[in-house]
């Protein structure tokens, strides 16, 4: 279950009572990085990818993810992943006063920093 989730309006009113047992996969889950930050950036990539979530948004406001993901100077960062059309995840990175782009959300207006000082 992803910290955040969003679910197209009309399969939510469809199947309102079994939100547990969607047939359909939500559009977006988001997941706020915390100490356990493996569990966001390796594990549940993994699930809802297996899922076919077509975006998960990693929040990693306390810049706490590996280098490899953040960089060497560590800034918090809100990594923006979506489905391509082998079934995988494509990563995104927005930081400061970037303009999330949401492939899922085009008419989406947020920057990063909104997210990240929230």
């Amino acid at each position: 279950m992803p910290d955040v989730s969003f679910i197209d309006r009309t399969l939510w009113r469809a199947e309102r009572k079994a939100y547990a047992a969607l047939e359909s996969p939500i559009q977006l889950a988001v997941e706020v990085v915390s100490t356990n930050w493996e569990d966001d950036y390796v594990d549940k990539l993994d699930e809802y990818e297996r899922l076919c979530i077509a975006e998960y948004w990693i929040i990693d406001y306390l810049a706490i993810g590996k280098r490899e993901y953040l960089g060497n100077q560590k800034i918090p960062t809100v990594f923006v992943l979506s489905l391509n059309g082998e079934g995988k995840y494509q990563r995104t990175q927005f930081r400061d006063n970037e303009q999330i782009v949401s492939p899922t959300f085009p008419e989406l207006l947020l920057k990063a920093a909104h997210v990240l000082l929230a």
